[in-house]
C-alpha cells in the first residue's frame, strides 16, 4: 500500500478539516497522521497529513481544489527519497556528517553529487563513492562560474541543493532557478562578526553563547526563512579554536535536523517564516 504526504495552505474558513477528511474518505484513504495550524493574525490555515492507500493524485487534487478556498496551495506526493546535491568549499565537518548519514542509510535522500569551487573535498567524497565536481572560480566572473554550476545542476536535476559550508555568495539569478530549494547553514555570530575568522572575533569579545541557523536561501543569503536553530554555552576556559570546534558541532546538528525536515515534507514557507510539523 502506497504512502503519501498531503500539504495544504489556504485562507482559513469553517469546515476545512471536515472537507479534507471527506475527500480522503471518498478516495478510501487512511489518515496515518495529521497536523494543522491557523495563523490567526493573517487568517491562514496550514495542514499536513500522512495518508496510505492507492489514488490517482491528479484526480484527488482536482477534488480538493473544488472543496477548498480559491488560491489554496495543495501538494501531494508519494513518500520517497528525494535527490540532493551538496555544495562545499573547504570545510568538511558538515559535508562529512551528511555523507556519513547517507552511508548509514539514515538520510531520506539520494546524494547525486558534491560540487565545490576547490578540490580539497574530493578525497572525502571519493571515500563514499559520491561523484565530485570541481568547478573553479579562478580567472572567471561570478556569473560565468554560476552558469557552469547551473549547467551541471540542469543535468543532475536535484530536488534540493544543500550548501554545506559553501563560502561564495549566490546571486539572485542563481537562487531564482531553485527558489525554496536551497538550504544553507551559518553560525550565530552574523551580522556581528563577519570575516574569515568569526570565532576569534567572538573569543576576543567574550561571547558566552554559540549557535547555528539553518534556513532556505533567498536574495539575502543569510536572511531566508529559518528552518532550525540551536545554541550551546561556552565560557572563559574556551580558546577560539575550542569555540570553533564547538560551533562546528552545532552546525552539523542543526543542518542535519533541517535537512530531515525538508526531506520529509514537513515545512511550509509563509511571509519569510516557516510553519513546521
Amino acid at each position: 500500500m502506497s504512502q503519501y504526504v498531503l500539504k495544504i495552505d489556504c485562507q482559513d474558513e469553517k469546515g476545512l478539516i471536515y472537507r479534507v477528511a471527506d475527500a480522503v474518505f471518498k478516495y478510501k484513504l487512511n489518515i496515518i497522521k495529521n497536523d494543522e495550524f491557523v495563523d490567526r493574525e493573517h487568517s491562514k490555515f496550514f495542514m499536513r497529513a500522512e495518508l496510505s492507500g492507492e489514488i490517482n493524485t491528479k484526480e484527488f487534487l482536482g477534488t480538493l481544489e473544488a472543496m477548498l478556498p480559491s488560491g489554496a496551495n495543495i501538494y501531494i506526493a508519494s513518500k520517497a527519497k528525494k535527490n540532493i546535491v551538496l555544495m562545499g568549499t573547504k570545510e568538511s565537518h558538515v559535508l562529512g556528517d551528511i555523507l556519513l548519514k547517507h552511508y548509514r542509510n539514515e538520510l531520506n535522500a539520494n546524494i547525486l553529487a558534491v560540487v565545490s569551487n576547490y578540490d580539497e573535498l574530493k578525497p572525502l567524497a571519493d571515500k563514499f563513492d559520491i561523484p565530485f565536481f570541481h568547478i573553479s572560480h579562478d580567472d572567471i566572473t561570478r556569473e560565468e562560474h554560476e552558469n557552469k554550476i547551473l549547467a551541471l545542476l540542469e543535468t543532475l536535476k536535484p530536488d534540493f541543493i544543500v550548501l554545506a559550508k559553501y563560502m561564495r555568495i549566490l546571486s539572485s539569478g542563481f537562487v531564482k532557478n531553485y527558489q525554496g530549494r536551497v538550504l544553507n547553514i551559518h553560525h550565530s555570530f552574523l551580522p556581528a562578526f563577519i570575516g574569515a575568522n568569526p570565532y576569534k572575533q567572538a573569543y576576543e569579545r567574550g561571547v558566552k553563547i554559540i549557535g547555528a541557523t539553518a534556513h532556505f536561501v533567498n536574495d539575502n543569503l543569510d536572511e531566508g526563512p529559518i528552518i532550525a536553530q540551536d545554541v550551546i554555552t561556552v565560557n572563559h576556559e574556551f580558546d577560539w579554536k575550542e569555540m570553533q570546534r564547538a560551533g562546528r558541532n552545532v552546525e552539523k546538528v542543526v543542518l542535519s535536523t533541517a535537512l530531515d525536515l525538508v526531506l520529509e515534507d514537513r515545512i511550509f514557507v509563509y511571509k519569510n517564516k516557516t510553519v513546521i510539523f
